[in-house]
């Protein structure tokens, strides 16, 4: 019955959101509903422990959930690029910069397999939600190490597996197991550990420096 239900719910969701037009359903898929209650985004920007005049790449940047938050974070001084493969995505996240004032904030059309971000500047590579959408993980982040500064970090948030039917279903999940382990073939060591997140793994990471 319950399962019934939700069914009925998620096809009149997907009839209103039909209506709706393109961006706005991508919106509405990156946003979610009442994501702020789950999603805790204050404290995960505090946890990082960003400082002002750092650089933040919000990798997977969709329709800057984080971007302008993490924005604020690194201050005047700071930049965050919002790096996405979604033309649309990237255009809104640019009109609410301009609307914003968010000077801070640089848009950047990312390739599959390639960020675009600039070579030994970034201090952060945060993403959110989008690790279980990135081809051959490993390969992927061990590219990565090239962009970041000598003290970089990478923060990774990600669904567990047990988060909800939607996750299990469209495979919108990764174990935090597996982070772990791509993460350490790709050159990674896990530095924190946040577990105020309730549905997701939320792990900080640094490049292992080799003695």
């Amino acid at each position: 019955m319950a399962a019934a239900t939700s069914e009925r719910l998620v096809t009149a969701l997907l009839v209103v959101l039909s209506l709706a037009g393109c961006t706005t359903i991508k919106r509405c898929s990156y946003e979610g509903f009442g994501r702020d209650e789950s999603q805790k985004p204050e404290l995960v920007v505090q946890a990082l422990g960003i400082e002002p005049g750092d650089r933040v790449a919000d990798l997977g940047s969709g329709s800057g959930y984080f971007t302008f938050r993490l924005a604020d974070a690194v201050g005047p001084s700071g930049r965050v690029y919002a790096v996405d493969v979604d033309e649309d995505m990237n255009a809104y996240v640019a009109q609410l910069a301009r609307a914003r004032g968010a000077a801070n904030v640089e848009i950047v059309l990312a390739a599959p397999d390639d960020p675009h971000l600039p070579e030994g500047a970034i201090d952060l590579i945060f993403t959110a939600n989008t690790y279980h959408h990135i081809e051959d993980r490993p390969a992927y982040f061990r590219r990565a190490r090239r962009f970041l500064s000598p003290e970089g970090r990478v923060a990774i948030i990600d669904y567990r597996e047990d988060a909800g039917w939607f996750q299990r279903v469209f495979g919108h999940a990764t174990s935090r197991e597996t982070i772990e382990r791509e993460m350490a073939e790709a050159g990674y060591d896990v530095v924190a550990r946040p577990g105020f997140l309730e549905e997701q793994t939320f792990l900080v990471l640094a490049p292992r420096r080799d003695p």
